[in-house]
Protein backbone atom coordinates (compact mmCIF):
# COMPACT_ATOMS: atom_id res chain seq x y z
CA UNK A 1 0.00 0.00 0.00
CA UNK A 2 2.93 2.65 1.29
CA UNK A 3 4.63 1.34 -1.83
CA UNK A 4 1.99 2.16 -4.25
CA UNK A 5 1.08 5.41 -3.21
CA UNK A 6 4.34 6.27 -2.87
CA UNK A 7 5.31 5.46 -6.09
CA UNK A 8 2.21 7.48 -7.83
CA UNK A 9 3.77 10.35 -5.53
CA UNK A 10 7.43 9.83 -7.05
CA UNK A 11 5.52 9.96 -10.45
CA UNK A 12 4.23 13.33 -9.76
CA UNK A 13 0.99 13.05 -7.99
CA UNK A 14 -0.14 15.71 -5.58
CA UNK A 15 -2.59 13.68 -3.80
CA UNK A 16 -3.66 10.32 -3.91
CA UNK A 17 -6.47 8.59 -2.42
CA UNK A 18 -6.61 5.09 -1.38
CA UNK A 19 -7.85 2.72 1.19
CA UNK A 20 -6.65 0.74 3.57
CA UNK A 21 -8.41 -2.33 3.41
CA UNK A 22 -10.07 -4.50 0.69
CA UNK A 23 -13.46 -2.29 -0.10
CA UNK A 24 -16.66 -3.50 -1.69
CA UNK A 25 -16.09 -2.31 -5.74
CA UNK A 26 -19.98 -0.93 -6.03
CA UNK A 27 -19.48 1.16 -2.47
CA UNK A 28 -16.42 2.53 -3.87
CA UNK A 29 -17.43 3.80 -7.12
CA UNK A 30 -20.21 5.40 -5.32
CA UNK A 31 -17.63 6.92 -2.85
CA UNK A 32 -15.63 8.12 -5.46
CA UNK A 33 -18.75 9.88 -7.62
CA UNK A 34 -19.78 11.84 -4.47
CA UNK A 35 -15.65 12.18 -4.11
CA UNK A 36 -15.80 13.67 -7.65
CA UNK A 37 -18.84 15.87 -7.67
CA UNK A 38 -17.75 17.76 -4.64
CA UNK A 39 -14.34 18.55 -6.24
CA UNK A 40 -15.53 19.14 -9.78
CA UNK A 41 -18.57 20.08 -9.14
CA UNK A 42 -18.82 21.83 -5.69
CA UNK A 43 -15.40 23.00 -6.10
CA UNK A 44 -13.88 22.27 -2.23
CA UNK A 45 -10.71 20.94 -1.57
CA UNK A 46 -10.00 17.26 -1.92
CA UNK A 47 -9.94 16.72 1.78
CA UNK A 48 -12.88 18.51 2.26
CA UNK A 49 -14.67 16.44 -0.33
CA UNK A 50 -13.22 13.19 0.97
CA UNK A 51 -14.93 14.17 4.17
CA UNK A 52 -18.41 15.11 2.68
CA UNK A 53 -18.20 12.20 0.50
CA UNK A 54 -17.55 10.05 4.31
CA UNK A 55 -20.70 11.93 5.64
CA UNK A 56 -23.38 11.41 2.88
CA UNK A 57 -22.30 7.47 2.69
CA UNK A 58 -22.63 7.56 6.61
CA UNK A 59 -26.13 9.08 6.38
CA UNK A 60 -27.00 6.55 3.70
CA UNK A 61 -28.72 3.17 4.90
CA UNK A 62 -27.49 0.97 2.08
CA UNK A 63 -23.62 2.22 2.80
CA UNK A 64 -23.64 3.51 6.51
CA UNK A 65 -21.27 0.69 7.74
CA UNK A 66 -17.70 2.41 7.99
CA UNK A 67 -16.84 -0.33 6.16
CA UNK A 68 -17.68 0.90 3.15
CA UNK A 69 -16.20 4.36 3.48
CA UNK A 70 -14.22 4.60 6.56
CA UNK A 71 -10.92 3.31 4.51
CA UNK A 72 -10.24 5.74 2.80
CA UNK A 73 -7.20 8.63 3.44
CA UNK A 74 -5.80 11.47 0.70
CA UNK A 75 -2.11 11.07 1.01
CA UNK A 76 0.04 14.13 -0.12
CA UNK A 77 -1.16 17.39 -1.11
CA UNK A 78 -4.67 17.62 0.97
CA UNK A 79 -5.82 21.32 0.28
Amino acid sequence: MLGLTRGFMYAGSARVVASLWKVNDVATAELMQRFYRGVLHDHLSAAAALRQAQVQMSTTSRWNSPYYWAAFQIHGEWK
